[in-house]
This record gives C-alpha cells, structure tokens and sequence, in this order.
C-alpha cells in the first residue's frame, strides 16, 4: 500500500472494543474539525481486557481490515488494552498507514506528581503487558515516581451497559480509588478510554474519601492522541481541506441504538451528521 494512495478527503479509522473510544473520538473532532471520521465500536467482543493478547490482536487486525475498506488514511487504536497488545504488530503490518494509539499517560503524570506516587486505572490486560511493565519501571528510574496499578475488573461493563453513574459503578469505584487514596496518591492516571466517562464520579468520590486534602489530577491522554494524530498528517500533506461539516460513519456488531444514544448523548455528535450501521466480523 503506497502512500500516495491516500487522499485528503479520506476519512479516519478509529476503533475501540466498544464506546470508550469515543472520548478519544471527542478529541479527534475537537482538534480535526473538518475530518471525515469512521469508528468501530467492537462490542460484540468487549471486553478486551479480559482477553489474551493473541485474542486481542486478531480483533484488532479484523478491525483494522474492516476499515481499511473503508479506504481510511490514518488509524487510531482508540484503546489503551488493544494499543499495548497490538499496535507493534499493527504497524509492522501496515507499514504506510499513519497509526496512532493509546499511550498509559505515565510521563504526564510523574511530572505532575507532588507525594511522587502515581495511581493507575488501567484493565489487567493493560498492567499485566509488556509495554507498560517498561515503561513504569524506567519511569520509576528516572523519576523516583512509585506507579501504584489498580486493575479495574468490571467498570468498562458498566461503561459499556451505560450506567455509570449506578450504585454498582460507584462501589465497583470506592474499591478500587480508596486504597489508592490511602497510599497517598495525588495523581490518577486514567489508563482506559472508556474511564473519562466516568471523570466526574471519580473526582466526587476522591473528594468525598479525602477532604482536606488538594483534588486528584487525573490524566486523560485523548488529547495527546489528537495533537499526534494532527501532526502525522500535516507530515504527510493530508489534512482535510473540507469545509462542509464531515460525516461520522460509526458501526458497531453490538447493539446500534446504544452506540447513536452514547454518540449524541455522551459526545454531543449532531444526528444530522451521524450514521450508525451494524457491521460483521
């Protein structure tokens, strides 16, 4: 695949084991306004943080195949789970397809950091890889930073079920940010695209657990990706030039209504501008 094959008015390819990625999309369109996007939200087969690496990468190919015929330009990995397990591969794979994925937000974080201990909110898939077990520990070298993980088993469920703001999301989250409070962590990184979604909770119940002590930051590196993302297509000479107001394309092999209602709901996408199929594979 040349890269002079792509066009500027090609769209973007952006996936996600469901609807988190769409806060990651959120940046995208707030950064690239006049760029067609095309998302998958492959939620038949979410979560992905529960899945093996092996089964990880071959959605993430599928993925990834599917909006190739789309004829995308560029692709981001709008996922931290799939971004560790997969992207290597992705881009030996694709070797003329701008890829851009989910970085853990560590860096951000240590600079930020004033008791220099560092939460973060991440799958198991996340903490148990490669790429974040070397990048914490050289981190953690440099800086002098403890990253302290927390595998959040069964928030992106709820995410994904749309209740995050339920009575179970918010004990699923007293259990899993309270021990980190208690350690005195000061930063939180969000290590998950679909955890934004649930920001405000978080910053209520940290709050709520520690009074006297200054709000949490947390890190939400979507709009690092974006930046990215806007770079490696002026490199390239293929940003959009569109003036009209670009179409979004979002398919999902789960349930098509959810994902329009997070679409319109979550990310204030206007309908007129919105199509949502279902899609196979």
């Amino acid at each position: 695949m040349a890269s002079e094959e792509f066009a500027r008015s090609a769209p973007i390819g952006v996936f996600d084991s469901g609807l988190g990625g769409l806060s990651v999309l959120q940046h995208i369109r707030q950064t690239l306004p006049n760029e067609a996007l095309v998302y998958v939200a492959d939620s038949g087969f979410s979560p992905y943080g529960d899945k093996t690496s092996a089964e990880i990468l071959e959605r993430s190919i599928a993925v990834t195949d599917f909006l190739l015929s789309k004829k995308i330009k560029a692709l981001v990995v709008a996922c931290n789970t799939a971004t560790a397990a997969a992207i290597k591969h992705l881009r030996l794979h694709y070797p003329d397809l701008i890829i851009v994925g989910i970085e853990p937000g560590l860096k951000p974080a240590s600079l930020l950091s004033k008791t220099k201990k560092v939460g973060v909110l991440a799958t198991l898939s996340t903490i148990q890889s490669e790429k974040y077990h070397r990048l914490s520990t050289q981190l953690s070298a440099e800086t002098a930073v403890e990253f302290i993980p927390q595998a959040c088993v069964g928030l992106v469920d709820q995410i994904e079920k749309t209740e995050a703001n339920a009575a179970h999301t918010r004990l699923l989250l007293k259990g899993y940010l309270n021990p980190l409070l208690d350690a005195k962590v000061d930063t939180l990184v969000l290590g998950c695209t679909h955890y934004p979604f649930v920001a405000k909770l978080i910053q209520e119940l940290t709050s709520a657990h520690i009074p006297d002590r200054d709000p949490i930051t947390l890190i939400d590196t979507g709009k690092a990706v974006a930046s990215q993302l806007q770079r490696l297509l002026a490199e390239r000479d293929l940003t959009s030039s569109n003036s009209d107001t670009p179409h979004i394309n979002a398919y999902t092999n789960g349930n098509p209504e959810k994902l329009k209602h997070a679409c319109t709901h979550w990310i204030s996408m206007p309908e007129d501008n919105l199509s949502v199929s279902s899609f196979s594979t």
